[in-house]
């Protein structure tokens, strides 16, 4: 198939997009999604671009055009929410983000008529649902995964609210974060042009920072103060949705309001449980299996099949039944405990606090050397033959297992990994 060829900017792109941590297994659903977002030109400029930000000097360099030609490119795709560019150090920035949380999101956001989106949304229902391949691959390669699930507040009792750290809020991210937008929900939004969407809201999806200031300049998503996203999310516990955002403690892009039938997350929660592929909270429900009813209420609100209903083995009652728990799957969201109507479930602390990543660059870091792609991060100029001559010789040196074993030590991961990011300039 000539689209196939290496020498197409589609291609090109893929592979481009492959050196990132999250990648995108190719596919011909995958090229006729990018035909839909990129022209062929378009998708060859982007596939020599850096991974890490750079400037519009950068692009201009890599493309051999001027700054401002360059800058003009890079515009156009930021306003299609294919590029997020920001203000770092008084200079404006670009960066692609990888498709998930990414472009496919942002291509989504919004309702638009340049683009088909119902067809769109197709492909990607084929592409994430039926082929599996990309969802297998961001979701369950690796202990360091992409999002988290934040508690439910409302749910939690007194005295485990005062346990709660800020990172673990979603009401903390809100209330420090520089730009809040909101923008269409993309899962719902999708599965709305496939007649399969649910009737939770859809404008209800929460970006923050450098991602929500790129998003409102270019109109994908519309910005809103503090309490009008605090009030946004109450009506998220309101609704049973659960609270899904980025896996890092500083700097939170995004939360997204999920529900367990359409959201991508939730369904590789369910779908992928053995391999873990969505952190969760620091808590677990405790059922009071003595005082339950058996009303099945917290049955049918777990997004992600977590609560059955069994049979007590009551001999006085023999038809009685109970909640019970599987906690290896388990989320930790609080919306079981929140639903109870006898109070009879309480949230209570895990045994192991997993500590997220500091940022999204100490998230990158660590997703790469989990997955094999540190070289690729490293040495992300390709333009450059130095820079592809040292991916190789390193990406070598990983697969030696001694310093895979060493590299992939939680130690090195966090202190050391952290305390060099926390270094780097911002």
């Amino acid at each position: 198939m000539a689209h196939l060829s290496p020498k197409t900017g589609y291609a090109q792109l893929v592979e481009r997009l492959n050196r990132y941590p999250q990648g995108a297994p190719p596919s011909e659903l995958l090229y006729r999604i990018l035909a839909m977002l990129f022209t062929d030109k378009e998708a060859a400029l982007v596939a020599l671009l850096p991974i890490k930000p750079f400037t519009a000097r950068k692009a201009g360099r890599l493309w051999k055009t001027s700054t401002a030609a360059a800058r003009q490119t890079l515009d156009k795709l930021a306003d299609r929410g294919i590029l997020i560019d920001m203000e770092i150090r008084d200079e404006t920035q670009y960066c692609l983000f990888p498709p998930m949380a990414g472009f496919f999101e942002f291509s989504l956001m919004r309702v638009r008529h340049d683009i088909d989106q119902k067809l769109l949304s197709e492909l990607f229902y084929q592409y994430l649902n039926v082929e599996e391949d990309f969802i297998r691959d961001l979701f369950t390669r690796g202990e360091t995964q992409l999002g988290r699930v934040f508690v439910n507040e409302s749910a939690l009792p007194e005295e485990a609210s005062l346990h709660v750290l800020d990172y673990e809020r979603a009401t903390a991210v809100i209330k420090s974060a520089t730009h809040i937008s909101i923008g269409l929900c993309y899962c719902r939004h999708k599965m709305h042009h496939l007649d399969r969407a649910c009737a939770a809201p859809q404008d209800i999806c929460m970006t923050f920072n450098n991602t929500a200031y790129s998003l409102i300049k270019h109109g994908v998503a519309r910005r809103v103060s503090v309490p009008e996203c605090r009030d946004l999310l109450d009506r998220a516990y309101d609704e049973n949705l659960v609270q899904f955002g980025e896996n890092i403690r500083e700097n939170v892009n995004f939360i997204c309001n999920c529900c367990g039938c359409c959201c991508e997350a939730l369904l590789a929660a369910r779908r992928f449980a053995f391999f873990k592929p969505v952190h969760t909270t620091h808590f677990i429900p405790v059922l009071d299996t003595l005082a339950c009813k058996g009303c099945g209420k917290c049955v049918t609100v777990c997004p992600v099949e977590s609560l059955a209903l069994v049979y007590a083995n009551d001999p006085r009652r023999p038809r009685r039944r109970i909640a019970r728990l599987d906690p290896e799957t388990c989320l930790g969201c609080g919306l079981c405990a929140r639903n109870c109507p006898d109070r009879n479930i309480q949230l209570r602390h895990r045994r192991t606090r997993v500590i997220p990543p500091l940022n999204g660059t100490h998230r990158a870091v660590v997703m790469a050397i989990e997955r094999g792609r540190l070289q690729d991060l490293i040495f992300d100029n390709r333009v450059m033959w130095s820079h592809r001559a040292m991916a190789v010789v390193l990406g070598a040196i990983l697969k030696l297992p001694p310093v895979k074993q060493t590299l992939a030590c939680r130690q090195v991961k966090s202190r050391f990994l952290e305390n060099l990011v926390q270094k780097l300039p911002v």
